[in-house]
Order: C-alpha cells, then sequence, then structure tokens
C-alpha cells in the first residue's frame, strides 16, 4: 500500500512539473509572426483608424502568442492589384486590398459598386456587404480566408465649377476608381479618365482632367481640396463606392494554434466589418466639415434630383444583369438580396465621436434644378440652416427598375458591439 502510494504521488509530481515546464516554455517561446500587407500609408484612417486598433485587439486576445507585423505603402513589394494573389500564394499572410483592382475578376463583390446601389453609409454597406459575403461570395474567395468585407465612403464629384444637374456634368473628363463608376460616367455624358491615382493631382494642374469621382477619404492624401473648389453629393444613396476585403492566406491559418484561431474568428465578420465602414464615415465626415469651413462649396443633391441621375445611370444596371445571364448568374436576385440588407442596417446609429462645430449653411435654389443644398463656408449671406423640404420640389420621375428603392426595415437592426462605439479620429 505504501509503495503504491508513493508511485501516486510520484507520478502526480511529474505529471504537476512536467505541466510546468510546458508553460515556462510556452512563455518563453516566441511569439507566431504574421505579415499584414496593404497599399494606405502608415498615416491613412485605414492603417491608424481601423487595421492597426484591430491588429492590437487580436494580438491582446493571444496573451502575446500571435504578432501581426502592419506593412503599409506596398512594403513587401508589387503592386496594389497584386494584394489578392500576394495573400493567396503566402507572399503576404493577411492583406487588405480593393477586388475591384482586377476589374471583372470578382464581378459579385463589384455588384455593390454599381451607381446608387450601396448606403450613403459606409457603416451600412459595409455590414451589408458581410452578410450578403455569406450567401453569393464563397466561390468568389474560395482561394482564401476572408476576415471582413466592407464598402468605403461615398462617391462625391470634386470638380473645379458647382455640379448641380444632369447638364452640368455632360462633357467634363473625370477621374474614376472603378469600372462601374467609368460606366457611369458615360452613361451621365462625362467621360471618365482611369489613371494612378497618384497621378490625379498633376492631371488636374495640367487640365487633363476636369474633376474626379472620388470618396472623402482620397482628398487630403491628394490635396484635392486645394485643386477642386466644388464638391457634389448625393443624398441616401452612393454615385459610387469602392469595395476591399481583409483576408488570409488559407494555409497560414490552418497552421494556426486552436487559441489564436479563436482570437481571429472572434474579430473577423460583422465586428471587423463594422469597424472598417465606422471608420470609413468618421473619416467622411471630418474630411467634408473641414473641407466646409475652408470656403469649398459642398453641394447636396436631394433625393427628387438624384432621381434623375439614377434614371440616366440605368443602362449601367441593364448591362451588368445582362452580364450576370450570360454567366448564368442571377443578378436581379442578388440586388434585391442586397437591399434587403441595406434595409436592415439602415437604421443603425454613427459612434459618436468629439466634433467641431459645423459649419453654416444656406439652401440654395440653383436656376437649372430642383432638390439642390449647397454648403458655401465662404458666402457672405446671413447663415441659415438648410430646412429639409416637406414635398418635393420638382416630380420625380418614374422609379428605377433595376435598382428600386429599398424597403424600410421590418424588424429593428442589430445593436452596434461596443468596440464600434468609441473610435478616436
Amino acid at each position: 500500500m505504501r509503495v503504491a502510494r508513493r508511485s501516486f504521488l510520484a507520478s502526480t509530481l511529474a505529471s504537476l512539473a512536467a505541466s510546468a515546464v510546458t508553460r515556462v516554455a510556452r512563455a518563453d517561446a516566441p511569439p507566431i509572426v504574421l505579415k499584414l500587407h496593404h497599399a494606405f500609408s502608415a498615416v491613412s484612417s485605414v492603417h491608424d483608424k481601423f487595421l492597426a486598433p484591430w491588429v492590437r485587439k487580436v494580438e491582446a486576445e493571444t496573451d502575446g502568442r500571435l504578432r501581426i507585423d502592419l506593412f503599409p505603402s506596398m512594403a513587401l513589394g508589387g503592386a496594389p492589384a497584386q494584394l489578392f494573389d500576394q495573400v493567396r500564394d503566402g507572399a503576404a499572410d493577411i492583406v487588405w486590398t480593393a477586388p475591384g483592382l482586377a476589374p471583372g475578376r470578382f464581378p459579385k463583390i463589384e455588384m455593390f459598386e454599381l451607381p446608387f446601389l450601396p448606403a450613403r453609409r459606409a457603416l451600412v454597406s459595409s455590414m451589408a456587404l458581410q452578410d450578403f459575403a455569406a450567401n453569393y461570395l464563397s466561390d468568389e474567395f474560395a482561394e482564401v480566408r476572408p476576415i471582413c468585407f466592407s464598402c468605403a465612403d461615398r462617391g462625391v464629384i470634386h470638380a473645379s465649377a458647382a455640379v448641380r444637374s444632369l447638364e452640368d456634368i455632360k462633357g467634363l473628363k473625370l477621374y474614376v476608381q472603378t469600372r462601374f463608376a467609368g460606366e457611369t460616367m458615360r452613361a451621365l455624358g462625362a467621360i471618365p479618365v482611369p489613371m494612378p491615382s497618384e497621378e490625379l493631382p498633376a492631371a488636374i494642374s495640367g487640365r487633363v482632367v476636369d474633376g474626379c469621382v472620388d470618396p472623402w477619404h482620397m482628398v487630403p492624401p491628394l490635396r484635392l481640396s486645394d485643386l477642386l473648389k466644388t464638391h457634389t453629393e448625393f443624398s441616401d444613396w452612393s454615385l459610387s463606392s469602392q469595395t476591399y476585403v481583409l483576408a488570409m492566406n488559407k494555409p497560414a491559418y490552418a497552421g494556426l494554434p486552436p487559441n489564436i484561431k479563436s482570437a481571429l474568428d472572434r474579430n473577423s465578420g460583422q465586428l471587423a466589418a463594422g469597424l472598417a465602414g465606422a471608420m470609413w464615415d468618421m473619416q467622411a465626415d471630418a474630411v467634408a466639415d473641414n473641407v466646409a469651413q475652408t470656403g469649398d462649396v459642398i453641394v447636396t443633391l436631394l433625393p427628387e434630383a438624384v432621381a434623375h441621375w439614377r434614371r440616366a445611370s440605368e443602362p449601367v444596371v441593364e448591362s451588368f444583369l445582362k452580364d450576370m445571364k450570360e454567366h448564368k448568374v442571377d443578378g436581379g436576385r442578388m440586388i434585391a438580396s442586397a437591399h434587403a440588407l441595406l434595409a436592415k442596417y439602415a437604421n443603425l446609429p454613427e459612434p459618436q465621436v468629439p466634433q467641431t462645430p459645423p459649419p453654416q449653411q444656406q439652401a440654395i435654389a440653383p436656376p437649372r434644378s430642383a432638390g439642390v443644398t449647397t454648403t458655401d463656408a465662404g458666402t457672405s449671406a446671413p447663415p441659415a440652416p438648410v430646412p429639409k423640404p416637406a414635398a418635393p420640389i420638382a416630380a420625380s420621375p418614374p422609379a428605377v427598375k433595376p435598382i428600386p428603392a429599398p424597403p424600410a426595415a421590418s424588424s429593428p437592426p442589430a445593436a452596434l458591439p461596443p468596440e464600434m462605439l468609441n473610435i478616436p479620429l
């Protein structure tokens, strides 16, 4: 009996000692290191307000067992359009990239870049796109492990002269980011001019282009407000957008220990998509406020005016539907699903951050168009708040059939997680 007891105690002590050695060895072991590659600069909001905080959160939840090194500005080499292939092939472990940089390669996600399909708010579009991806995008992204999807902030027409109506845009040479933005400009009577974004300032100065269709977040890095002093926005819906994906190399994910996989999984999906969407919106609002305060004119087209633009851009949607039909894909069903998801998240509150007082606004009734609001911080007229019309100023044209206005959400939207409620600018 004593021998058995001594053997049991010895075995127990040996087991405890082995566990202690394992814990010490685990604590002393170097962390697993992943490389996250993207094309934005280290001072951009994408890097500083989304990717870096996301990385810190994941790292913290692994108790130091994982380190994610950020490589902005294509520091690992290659061109932005090659990022997807880099993560697929293992040159990078994680990338943040725009699938539309390879036009036509990812047609289903590009659907969210159609004219007036995405919402004005990137948070709404991003969370809708994340849900949409679960139903429709698994084949397009089967070669990687998507962490989240997102839509950038709303498309704005930046020009040297105010664009208040369809007549104003005809003949203008405008830089565009995406293929659907180019097709939309062509349908509206403008001349789309694609080029590398870094060449845009010189093209504006040299009068190669008259302006551009760009989201607000592109204004500071390209110094667009120094070159173009009027900006046209669209209420409710976005003229254009650009979709993004945060994707991981499949073998890199498969080789991780279970606890690190769990940390990544907890910070994927809607949580990460919401963080990205909120980042885009707060950046857009901050830039728009700053631009208005410097004296630039911001024209906002109200719904009754936007209806004319939607009808004029209808051929772009019809072309998309035809292309999807040729590939035996029900594009109409996808658009209907997108609208339902956008309605689901339409009433989500924006995260609140301290803001400087907004610029004074004036309602201006331009002679050639109705449903237009202009914000002009440089006007000398007495300021007044912009009135919201109780009824349309002008009769709206027939509804656009390929992109009908989405119905109101039939159920309350999901609440924002706490991580999305306090993002510093």
